[in-house]
């Protein structure tokens, strides 16, 4: 019998690849290049944080550790996570918390533990677009609900979003402050989601990766600071973004203490453990680490209002000050293919910026800038669109 050639499963191969990717593989070796078409800081990760790092390496803790991470990093989150969003109401421990390889594990493994195949997951959008790839890994429906776009930025439609959240759903995700479009949901459309979900059993998968890239009122709504005990939300995060550490992939789940051990067994059997000497980074990093935080959300704060000011200038370009994470996502008139007009970029100007249609269809029109760069080196990517823009 011939079985054809060798082949991944129908539902692996269905799913998208990254657009982005495209544009970069397009961009890569090109000399001259300016690229932001990544979501990443471009500064390194602070010296005290490698440090602890290179100590933990020069001590020999080199060998696996417990599969939800090691208690000194699980009690420094569990305290981080309480003094953040639980002052004054009932503390988290570290029962609460599984340390993860990457906030992308962290995503990955709640939807193992609650999402089973033809389970039906609504998802926010426009948004990274693993968040709608991930349920579908899981053999999931992928349901899309997007943001609506108008000059003043992105909104919610509140009560559209709560009647496709019908009896039966299993889990919404979430992406607050989002990418791409930096929309920010408040705390009375989280009351209201929340208060749905619970009538209807509904699990919320919160991803928090930038919740302290927030810049109009200090710390981004979470739903940690409304629950209760009994709630069905799980919150994922990173050390990525507000430390730095992009490349030591290490993140955590904060989640109901009854669900931590089963997503213990799922580390084990996906990647085992973190390796010790990151988590011991990641202890320093969550303990003395604040002023980090903060100088990294002013220098984003500052870098965001020169590059949409900038942007604003250009004809054919609409760009509106997005409240959080490190993105603008600008609109170009006439841009009815984002990928043809990035890598166009990459060709013509030697600019890598990320192409709307990677973030769903709702984002056809719009290109990711992501700002998280100093401002000379914005200076001469805006220079570079000028340049197309005029010849386009």
């Amino acid at each position: 019998m011939d079985f054809g050639l060798p082949s991944a499963r129908p539902g692996v191969k269905a799913l998208r690849s990254s657009k982005i990717r495209e544009v970069a593989n397009a961009g890569m070796g090109k000399e001259d290049l300016i690229a932001f078409w990544f979501g990443e800081p471009d500064e390194v990760t602070p010296e005290f944080i490698r440090q602890a790092g290179i100590d933990a390496l020069e001590r020999g803790e080199t060998f696996y550790t417990q599969n939800l991470g090691i208690p000194s990093l699980r009690e420094a989150l569990a305290r981080y996570v309480t003094r953040l969003h639980c002052p004054g109401s009932t503390s988290l421990s570290m029962d609460n918390i599984a340390v993860t390889s990457s906030g992308m594990s962290a995503l990955m493994l709640a939807t193992q533990a609650v999402v089973s195949p033809g389970d039906r997951v609504v998802i926010v959008t426009p948004v990274w677009p693993n968040l709608v790839e991930i349920p579908r890994i899981a053999g999931a429906e992928a349901v899309t609900f997007p943001l609506t776009y108008s000059s003043a930025g992105w909104t919610l439609d509140l009560e559209r979003l709560l009647a496709t959240l019908t009896p039966g759903t299993r889990m919404v995700y979430i992406n607050s402050p989002n990418n791409p479009t930096g929309w920010t949901i408040s705390r009375e459309q989280q009351r209201a989601i929340l208060d749905h979900c619970r009538r209807h059993g509904i699990w919320i998968l919160s991803d928090d990766a930038y919740e302290r890239l927030y810049y109009d009122n200090g710390l981004a709504p979470s739903f940690l600071s409304i629950t209760d005990a009994r709630d069905r939300i799980i919150s994922a995060n990173t050390f990525s973004k507000s430390w730095l550490m992009t490349g030591w992939r290490l993140g955590w789940l904060v989640a109901p203490k009854e669900l931590t051990p089963d997503l213990g067994t799922l580390l084990e059997y996906n990647t085992s453990c973190s390796p010790s000497f990151v988590q011991k980074a990641g202890v320093i990093a969550v303990e003395d680490g604040e002023a980090v935080i903060e100088r990294t959300k002013a220098r984003f704060h500052k870098a965001r209002d020169f590059l949409i000011g900038e942007l604003s200038k250009i004809a054919g370009v609409e760009a509106t000050p997005p409240p959080g994470a490190m993105y603008a996502f600008f609109k170009v008139a006439g841009a009815k293919d984002t990928l043809t007009f990035c890598k166009r970029l990459v060709a013509e100007v030697g600019l890598g910026l990320a192409p709307g249609i990677a973030f769903g269809p709702e984002g056809e029109g719009f290109v990711r800038w992501c700002f998280a760069s100093g401002e000379d080196r914005l200076a001469q990517g805006i220079g570079r669109l000028k340049k197309f823009m005029a010849h386009r």
